[in-house]
Protein backbone atom coordinates (compact mmCIF):
# COMPACT_ATOMS: atom_id res chain seq x y z
CA UNK A 1 0.00 0.00 0.00
CA UNK A 2 1.36 3.66 -1.15
CA UNK A 3 1.84 6.20 1.40
CA UNK A 4 -1.01 8.32 -0.37
CA UNK A 5 -3.23 5.03 -0.16
CA UNK A 6 -2.58 4.88 3.73
CA UNK A 7 -2.81 8.55 3.76
CA UNK A 8 -6.96 8.13 2.69
CA UNK A 9 -7.82 5.42 4.80
CA UNK A 10 -9.49 6.71 8.12
CA UNK A 11 -7.96 7.14 11.45
CA UNK A 12 -9.19 5.82 14.66
CA UNK A 13 -7.31 6.47 17.54
CA UNK A 14 -6.93 4.10 20.15
CA UNK A 15 -5.83 5.21 24.19
CA UNK A 16 -4.71 2.89 26.09
CA UNK A 17 -4.76 4.10 30.11
CA UNK A 18 -2.77 2.11 33.25
CA UNK A 19 -4.17 3.15 36.27
CA UNK A 20 -1.99 3.04 38.63
CA UNK A 21 1.20 3.52 36.76
CA UNK A 22 2.51 0.53 38.43
CA UNK A 23 1.95 -3.03 36.80
CA UNK A 24 -0.77 -1.95 34.06
CA UNK A 25 1.33 0.24 32.58
CA UNK A 26 4.20 -2.54 31.77
CA UNK A 27 1.10 -4.65 30.39
CA UNK A 28 0.00 -1.47 28.59
CA UNK A 29 3.38 -0.91 27.35
CA UNK A 30 4.11 -4.18 25.74
CA UNK A 31 0.30 -4.23 24.63
CA UNK A 32 0.98 -0.65 22.90
CA UNK A 33 3.93 -1.56 20.51
CA UNK A 34 1.54 -5.00 18.77
CA UNK A 35 -2.38 -3.62 19.29
CA UNK A 36 -2.66 -1.23 15.45
CA UNK A 37 -1.39 -4.99 14.15
CA UNK A 38 -3.95 -6.76 16.09
CA UNK A 39 -6.50 -4.40 15.63
CA UNK A 40 -6.00 -4.29 11.94
CA UNK A 41 -5.53 -8.14 11.80
CA UNK A 42 -8.75 -8.92 13.95
CA UNK A 43 -10.82 -5.79 13.58
CA UNK A 44 -10.72 -3.60 9.97
CA UNK A 45 -7.25 -3.95 8.15
CA UNK A 46 -9.08 -1.26 5.92
CA UNK A 47 -8.40 1.61 8.88
CA UNK A 48 -5.78 3.56 10.21
CA UNK A 49 -5.04 2.45 13.49
CA UNK A 50 -3.44 4.86 15.85
CA UNK A 51 -2.61 3.48 19.52
CA UNK A 52 -1.58 6.18 22.15
CA UNK A 53 -0.49 5.24 25.57
CA UNK A 54 -1.41 6.77 28.47
CA UNK A 55 -1.07 7.14 32.28
CA UNK A 56 -3.89 7.48 34.71
CA UNK A 57 -3.96 8.18 38.49
CA UNK A 58 -1.22 6.86 40.83
CA UNK A 59 -3.56 6.07 43.19
CA UNK A 60 -7.18 5.48 41.54
CA UNK A 61 -10.35 6.17 42.88
CA UNK A 62 -11.34 3.60 45.19
CA UNK A 63 -14.91 3.89 46.57
CA UNK A 64 -16.37 4.94 42.98
CA UNK A 65 -15.36 1.36 41.70
CA UNK A 66 -15.79 0.75 38.40
CA UNK A 67 -17.97 3.56 37.02
CA UNK A 68 -15.36 6.13 38.15
CA UNK A 69 -12.62 4.34 36.56
CA UNK A 70 -15.11 4.68 33.06
CA UNK A 71 -15.82 8.26 34.04
CA UNK A 72 -11.99 9.10 34.69
CA UNK A 73 -11.44 7.50 31.20
CA UNK A 74 -13.46 9.16 29.31
CA UNK A 75 -12.56 12.30 30.63
CA UNK A 76 -8.87 11.28 29.60
CA UNK A 77 -10.74 10.49 25.95
CA UNK A 78 -11.98 13.63 25.44
CA UNK A 79 -9.09 15.77 26.85
CA UNK A 80 -6.71 13.97 24.31
CA UNK A 81 -9.42 13.71 21.56
CA UNK A 82 -9.45 9.69 21.32
CA UNK A 83 -11.82 7.64 19.36
CA UNK A 84 -12.13 5.16 22.37
CA UNK A 85 -9.88 4.38 25.25
CA UNK A 86 -9.25 1.58 27.45
CA UNK A 87 -8.36 1.72 30.98
CA UNK A 88 -5.78 -1.14 32.25
CA UNK A 89 -6.29 -1.56 35.92
CA UNK A 90 -4.95 -3.86 39.12
CA UNK A 91 -7.84 -2.92 40.65
CA UNK A 92 -9.74 -6.37 41.69
CA UNK A 93 -13.32 -5.40 40.77
CA UNK A 94 -16.96 -7.16 41.46
CA UNK A 95 -20.38 -6.70 40.51
CA UNK A 96 -22.92 -8.63 42.52
CA UNK A 97 -20.31 -10.30 44.55
CA UNK A 98 -18.56 -11.90 41.94
CA UNK A 99 -14.87 -10.60 40.06
CA UNK A 100 -15.58 -8.41 37.09
CA UNK A 101 -13.35 -8.98 34.26
CA UNK A 102 -14.11 -5.68 31.93
CA UNK A 103 -16.84 -3.48 31.64
CA UNK A 104 -17.49 -1.43 28.47
CA UNK A 105 -19.71 1.48 27.47
CA UNK A 106 -20.71 2.15 24.22
CA UNK A 107 -22.02 5.54 25.58
CA UNK A 108 -18.87 6.82 26.99
CA UNK A 109 -16.74 5.51 24.15
CA UNK A 110 -14.49 3.54 26.82
CA UNK A 111 -14.13 0.30 28.35
CA UNK A 112 -12.08 -1.16 31.31
CA UNK A 113 -9.80 -4.07 31.67
CA UNK A 114 -9.46 -5.60 35.56
CA UNK A 115 -5.90 -7.67 35.18
CA UNK A 116 -6.11 -9.41 38.24
CA UNK A 117 -9.39 -11.37 37.05
CA UNK A 118 -6.99 -12.25 33.60
CA UNK A 119 -5.06 -14.65 36.01
CA UNK A 120 -1.77 -15.50 35.76
CA UNK A 121 -1.31 -15.38 31.64
CA UNK A 122 -2.33 -11.52 32.15
CA UNK A 123 -0.47 -9.79 28.65
CA UNK A 124 -2.13 -12.94 26.91
CA UNK A 125 -5.54 -12.71 28.00
CA UNK A 126 -5.24 -8.63 27.19
CA UNK A 127 -4.13 -9.35 23.57
CA UNK A 128 -7.00 -11.40 23.26
CA UNK A 129 -10.09 -9.43 25.06
CA UNK A 130 -8.76 -5.21 24.17
CA UNK A 131 -9.09 -5.78 20.05
CA UNK A 132 -12.90 -7.30 20.72
CA UNK A 133 -13.43 -4.67 23.56
CA UNK A 134 -12.48 -1.62 21.19
CA UNK A 135 -14.53 -3.78 18.34
CA UNK A 136 -17.42 -3.82 20.42
CA UNK A 137 -17.32 -0.28 21.29
CA UNK A 138 -17.07 1.34 17.68
CA UNK A 139 -19.61 -1.23 16.85
CA UNK A 140 -22.18 -0.12 19.67
CA UNK A 141 -21.26 3.30 18.87
CA UNK A 142 -22.22 3.41 15.40
CA UNK A 143 -18.80 4.46 14.07
CA UNK A 144 -19.29 4.06 10.35
CA UNK A 145 -15.25 3.91 9.60
CA UNK A 146 -15.08 0.70 11.22
CA UNK A 147 -16.87 -2.44 9.69
CA UNK A 148 -19.11 -3.82 12.29
CA UNK A 149 -18.43 -6.72 14.49
CA UNK A 150 -19.99 -10.17 13.48
CA UNK A 151 -20.25 -11.44 16.70
CA UNK A 152 -22.81 -11.18 19.98
CA UNK A 153 -20.90 -10.06 22.84
CA UNK A 154 -21.18 -13.51 24.91
CA UNK A 155 -18.90 -14.84 22.02
CA UNK A 156 -15.75 -12.97 23.85
CA UNK A 157 -16.10 -15.60 26.68
CA UNK A 158 -14.83 -18.17 24.14
CA UNK A 159 -11.64 -15.94 23.28
CA UNK A 160 -10.50 -14.81 26.86
CA UNK A 161 -10.45 -17.68 29.43
CA UNK A 162 -11.85 -15.76 32.14
CA UNK A 163 -15.18 -14.37 31.13
CA UNK A 164 -17.72 -16.78 32.03
CA UNK A 165 -20.97 -14.84 31.28
CA UNK A 166 -22.18 -11.05 29.72
CA UNK A 167 -24.09 -8.91 31.67
CA UNK A 168 -25.73 -5.64 31.50
CA UNK A 169 -27.62 -3.33 29.12
CA UNK A 170 -27.30 -4.66 25.75
CA UNK A 171 -29.68 -2.26 24.02
CA UNK A 172 -27.89 0.77 25.78
CA UNK A 173 -24.62 -1.24 25.33
CA UNK A 174 -23.31 -1.08 28.90
CA UNK A 175 -21.71 -4.36 28.98
CA UNK A 176 -20.10 -5.85 31.75
CA UNK A 177 -17.99 -9.28 31.42
CA UNK A 178 -17.72 -11.27 34.54
CA UNK A 179 -15.86 -14.47 35.56
CA UNK A 180 -17.40 -17.62 37.61
CA UNK A 181 -17.91 -17.69 40.87
CA UNK A 182 -15.37 -20.02 42.03
CA UNK A 183 -12.52 -20.17 39.77
CA UNK A 184 -12.92 -16.66 39.10
CA UNK A 185 -12.14 -15.79 42.48
CA UNK A 186 -9.22 -18.07 42.85
CA UNK A 187 -7.44 -16.65 39.49
CA UNK A 188 -8.21 -13.11 40.73
CA UNK A 189 -6.11 -14.14 43.86
CA UNK A 190 -3.90 -15.72 41.83
CA UNK A 191 -3.96 -12.33 39.62
CA UNK A 192 -3.71 -9.96 42.28
CA UNK A 193 -0.45 -11.81 43.39
CA UNK A 194 1.17 -11.90 39.84
CA UNK A 195 0.19 -7.86 39.52
CA UNK A 196 1.92 -7.33 42.96
CA UNK A 197 5.42 -8.63 41.63
CA UNK A 198 6.11 -10.92 44.34
CA UNK A 199 9.84 -10.77 42.74
CA UNK A 200 9.85 -6.86 43.75
CA UNK A 201 8.81 -8.04 47.40
CA UNK A 202 11.63 -11.00 47.30
CA UNK A 203 14.68 -9.04 46.46
CA UNK A 204 13.35 -6.60 48.75
CA UNK A 205 14.05 -9.19 51.67
CA UNK A 206 17.42 -9.95 50.90
CA UNK A 207 19.16 -7.71 54.14
CA UNK A 208 16.48 -10.45 55.80
CA UNK A 209 17.81 -13.29 54.05
CA UNK A 210 21.56 -12.26 54.57
CA UNK A 211 20.24 -11.92 58.46
CA UNK A 212 18.93 -15.60 58.74
CA UNK A 213 21.41 -17.27 56.83
CA UNK A 214 23.58 -15.73 59.49
CA UNK A 215 21.78 -17.08 61.96
CA UNK A 216 22.13 -20.40 60.79
CA UNK A 217 25.51 -20.43 60.27
CA UNK A 218 25.97 -19.62 63.41
CA UNK A 219 22.94 -22.28 65.23
CA UNK A 220 25.16 -24.89 62.53
CA UNK A 221 27.86 -24.85 65.22
CA UNK A 222 26.13 -26.01 68.48
CA UNK A 223 25.55 -29.29 69.10
CA UNK A 224 21.91 -29.08 70.92
CA UNK A 225 20.66 -28.15 67.76
CA UNK A 226 21.56 -31.26 66.39
CA UNK A 227 20.39 -33.01 68.65
CA UNK A 228 16.93 -31.04 69.04
CA UNK A 229 16.82 -32.13 65.16
CA UNK A 230 17.53 -35.78 65.67
CA UNK A 231 14.78 -35.46 69.10
CA UNK A 232 12.02 -34.01 66.73
CA UNK A 233 9.83 -35.87 64.44
CA UNK A 234 8.69 -34.30 60.84
CA UNK A 235 5.19 -33.41 62.23
CA UNK A 236 6.78 -31.03 65.08
CA UNK A 237 9.39 -29.44 62.19
CA UNK A 238 6.96 -28.80 60.09
CA UNK A 239 4.65 -27.02 63.00
CA UNK A 240 7.74 -24.93 63.73
CA UNK A 241 8.25 -24.14 59.96
CA UNK A 242 5.06 -23.19 59.58
CA UNK A 243 5.28 -20.84 62.38
CA UNK A 244 8.84 -19.44 61.80
CA UNK A 245 7.01 -18.16 58.57
CA UNK A 246 3.92 -17.02 60.15
CA UNK A 247 5.63 -14.78 62.33
CA UNK A 248 7.66 -13.75 59.57
CA UNK A 249 4.95 -12.56 57.64
CA UNK A 250 2.86 -10.99 60.64
CA UNK A 251 5.87 -8.86 61.31
CA UNK A 252 6.35 -7.60 58.14
CA UNK A 253 2.96 -6.55 58.06
CA UNK A 254 3.11 -5.34 61.75
CA UNK A 255 6.41 -3.81 61.65
CA UNK A 256 6.12 -1.80 58.18
CA UNK A 257 2.20 -0.71 58.57
CA UNK A 258 0.79 -2.90 55.41
CA UNK A 259 -2.62 -3.42 56.33
CA UNK A 260 -4.73 -2.06 54.49
CA UNK A 261 -7.89 -0.38 56.67
CA UNK A 262 -11.50 0.04 55.29
CA UNK A 263 -12.18 4.16 55.13
CA UNK A 264 -14.71 6.53 53.34
CA UNK A 265 -12.22 5.74 50.40
CA UNK A 266 -11.52 2.08 50.68
CA UNK A 267 -14.74 -0.16 50.80
CA UNK A 268 -14.38 -2.73 53.28
CA UNK A 269 -14.62 -6.04 50.67
CA UNK A 270 -12.02 -3.93 48.94
CA UNK A 271 -9.85 -3.90 51.96
CA UNK A 272 -9.87 -7.61 52.39
CA UNK A 273 -9.15 -8.40 48.99
CA UNK A 274 -5.98 -5.88 49.22
CA UNK A 275 -4.82 -7.61 52.93
CA UNK A 276 -5.45 -11.30 51.27
CA UNK A 277 -3.14 -10.12 48.05
CA UNK A 278 -0.19 -8.58 50.48
CA UNK A 279 -0.36 -12.15 52.47
CA UNK A 280 -0.32 -13.94 49.51
CA UNK A 281 2.67 -11.88 48.02
CA UNK A 282 4.90 -11.72 51.59
CA UNK A 283 3.81 -15.40 51.99
CA UNK A 284 5.17 -16.59 48.36
CA UNK A 285 8.41 -14.43 48.90
CA UNK A 286 9.02 -15.70 52.26
CA UNK A 287 8.44 -19.41 51.18
CA UNK A 288 11.01 -18.48 48.22
CA UNK A 289 13.23 -17.14 50.46
CA UNK A 290 12.90 -20.07 53.12
CA UNK A 291 13.53 -22.65 50.13
CA UNK A 292 17.10 -20.47 49.21
CA UNK A 293 17.92 -20.35 52.76
CA UNK A 294 17.40 -24.27 53.28
CA UNK A 295 19.03 -25.19 50.58
CA UNK A 296 22.27 -23.26 51.94
CA UNK A 297 22.19 -24.23 55.09
CA UNK A 298 22.39 -27.84 53.59
CA UNK A 299 25.42 -26.48 51.75
CA UNK A 300 27.10 -25.05 54.61
CA UNK A 301 26.12 -27.86 56.73
CA UNK A 302 27.68 -30.66 54.98
CA UNK A 303 31.11 -28.31 54.41
CA UNK A 304 30.92 -27.82 58.30
CA UNK A 305 29.84 -30.82 60.07
CA UNK A 306 32.05 -33.71 59.28
CA UNK A 307 30.17 -37.28 59.48
CA UNK A 308 31.99 -38.96 62.10
CA UNK A 309 31.42 -35.38 64.28
CA UNK A 310 27.56 -35.83 64.07
CA UNK A 311 27.77 -39.56 64.32
CA UNK A 312 29.53 -39.24 68.01
CA UNK A 313 27.17 -36.40 68.94
CA UNK A 314 23.84 -38.62 67.88
CA UNK A 315 25.58 -41.84 69.01
CA UNK A 316 24.40 -43.33 65.79
CA UNK A 317 25.22 -43.76 61.71
CA UNK A 318 24.06 -40.88 59.99
CA UNK A 319 23.12 -40.33 56.33
CA UNK A 320 21.79 -37.49 54.09
CA UNK A 321 18.53 -37.31 55.68
CA UNK A 322 20.19 -36.40 58.94
CA UNK A 323 21.47 -33.20 57.30
CA UNK A 324 18.34 -32.48 55.49
CA UNK A 325 16.82 -32.46 59.06
CA UNK A 326 19.29 -30.73 60.63
CA UNK A 327 19.00 -27.82 57.82
CA UNK A 328 15.22 -28.06 58.43
CA UNK A 329 15.20 -27.12 62.23
CA UNK A 330 17.85 -24.39 61.63
CA UNK A 331 16.33 -22.85 58.97
CA UNK A 332 12.96 -22.87 61.03
CA UNK A 333 15.04 -20.89 63.76
CA UNK A 334 16.57 -19.13 61.70
CA UNK A 335 13.68 -17.58 60.29
CA UNK A 336 11.97 -16.10 63.05
CA UNK A 337 16.14 -14.43 63.41
CA UNK A 338 15.57 -12.70 60.52
CA UNK A 339 12.62 -11.73 61.20
CA UNK A 340 13.68 -9.06 63.85
CA UNK A 341 16.28 -8.20 60.84
CA UNK A 342 13.93 -7.28 58.82
CA UNK A 343 12.94 -4.44 60.84
CA UNK A 344 16.22 -2.80 59.04
CA UNK A 345 15.10 -3.18 55.58
CA UNK A 346 14.18 -0.38 53.10
CA UNK A 347 11.11 1.05 53.73
CA UNK A 348 9.94 1.58 50.47
CA UNK A 349 11.04 -1.70 49.46
CA UNK A 350 9.16 -3.45 51.93
CA UNK A 351 5.85 -1.28 51.55
CA UNK A 352 6.04 -2.46 47.77
CA UNK A 353 4.52 -5.71 48.98
CA UNK A 354 1.46 -3.78 50.37
CA UNK A 355 -1.08 -4.43 47.43
CA UNK A 356 -2.79 -1.43 48.37
CA UNK A 357 0.72 1.08 47.94
CA UNK A 358 2.07 2.23 44.00
CA UNK A 359 5.53 4.11 44.50
CA UNK A 360 5.48 7.31 42.00
CA UNK A 361 6.48 5.98 38.68
CA UNK A 362 10.07 7.82 38.67
CA UNK A 363 11.84 4.76 36.79
CA UNK A 364 8.89 5.22 33.78
CA UNK A 365 9.20 7.32 31.22
CA UNK A 366 7.73 10.87 31.23
CA UNK A 367 4.46 11.05 28.75
CA UNK A 368 5.58 13.76 27.50
CA UNK A 369 9.24 12.58 26.33
CA UNK A 370 9.29 11.58 22.70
Amino acid sequence: MTHREQQHRPEVVVGLVATPPDHPARVAARLTAELAGRLAERVDADVRWTVREGWGEVAPRRDGGVEALLDDAAQRRTDDQWDVAICLTDLPLHTGRVPLVAQSSARRRVAMVSLPALGLQQLRAARAAVPDLVSRLLTDASDQRVTPAGWAPAEMASRVTAIHTVVGETDAAELRYVASRLSGRVRLLAGMVRANRPGRALLGLSKLLVGAFGTAAFALTTNTIWQMGDALGGIRLAVIMLLGLTALVAWLIVAHDLWEKPDHETPPELARLFNLGTILTLTLATAVSYLVLFAGTVLVGALLIDTSVLERTLQRPVDITDYLTLAWITSSLATVGGAIGSGLENEETVRAAAYGYHPAPGGWRDETDG
